[in-house]
């Protein structure tokens, strides 16, 4: 088999090992595992999907077209909201307030990644990947798949993209050209960009002295943009798979599956000056009676 054949036989794998196992399918597509919120991606100018250039699109919980920005007006759109439990800010549509951690028509929470990046896109920029978000969307019933753990297969449908594209690349022509090196010209003070990094939307706000020294710095990572359904994610498959009161490894395993499904990354979304973050852990026991306390 030829390296190139790699995503292809990845794919068929899934088919044969998730999609032919009815117990698997119904996993995926159970209300367990399933949120109905917005969704955010970059796109080209045909709204296919993109990981370097384009512009964000968001879609609401039916699929339609909510909002389409550059990376400049990212906070014309996105606000974060803060907990007392957690360090990770919660992100939410700045248009549409904080209403909670909700889903449904009157949600104001989206999510990014490859899920996220299927339901935001008219399609894949390459053939093969094409015909595979075309069954993709047709097994699961159209879009927007609201389905977590569908992520997954998503993430296969984006590895097609990838081969194909690194296909395209590798015959560019200013790939191998003598132009390898640009010269800063202007002094600019503010600089802002977006890309689409495997786990999701990844946004970068720098702003500088006339000594291009930084003073100031905004990141909003894939795992914060995700912060909000990751934490509805956990509640909903714990209290849809725990039963009075017991958990076995099993079922924490398919807890984890709630949330591992986004790949978060909570030191990433984990912003803290002094270098450490100071913590206070309270153990409940299932009569909300305090059992213990861990601190830092």
């Amino acid at each position: 088999m030829k390296d190139s054949n790699l995503p292809g036989f990845t794919l068929q794998v899934f088919k044969d090992i998730v999609l032919n196992n009815k117990d698997y399918v119904d996993m995926i597509t159970s209300d367990t595992y399933s949120h109905k919120t917005y969704y955010m991606g970059l796109v080209d100018s045909n709204n296919k999907i993109n990981f370097y250039d384009g512009m964000i699109r968001v879609v609401d919980t039916k699929g339609k077209e909510y909002a389409k920005f550059h990376a400049d007006k990212y906070l014309d759109y996105i606000a974060e909201h803060v907990e007392p439990w957690s360090y990770v800010k919660f992100n939410y549509l700045k248009p549409l307030g904080w209403k909670g951690f909700n889903d449904g028509a009157d949600t104001s929470i989206y999510s990014v990644a490859p899920l996220a990046r299927l339901n935001v896109s008219d399609g894949m920029a390459t053939p093969e990947a094409q015909k595979a978000y075309d069954e993709y969307f047709s097994i699961l019933g159209g879009k927007p798949v609201h389905h977590t753990l569908a992520n997954h297969w998503a993430r296969v449908v984006e590895m097609l993209y990838a081969a194909e594209r690194i296909t395209e690349l590798v015959n560019d022509p200013d790939i191998t050209g003598s132009n390898i090196r640009l010269i800063p010209t202007l002094k600019p003070e503010i600089g802002i960009g977006v890309v689409e990094a495997p786990r999701g939307t990844l946004f970068h706000h720098y702003e500088t002295d006339e000594r291009g020294i930084i003073t100031k710095v905004n990141l909003i990572v894939a795992t914060q943009n995700n912060s909000a359904r990751i934490a509805m994610s956990v509640d909903k498959a714990a209290k849809g798979l725990i039963h009075e009161g017991m958990a076995s490894d099993g079922l924490l395993n398919m807890i984890e599956m709630a949330f591992r499904a986004y790949d978060p990354c909570n030191a990433c979304a984990t912003h803290s000056l002094p270098g450490n973050v100071p913590i206070v852990i309270n153990i409940w026991d299932k009569n909300k009676k305090l059992k213990y306390t861990i601190s830092r």
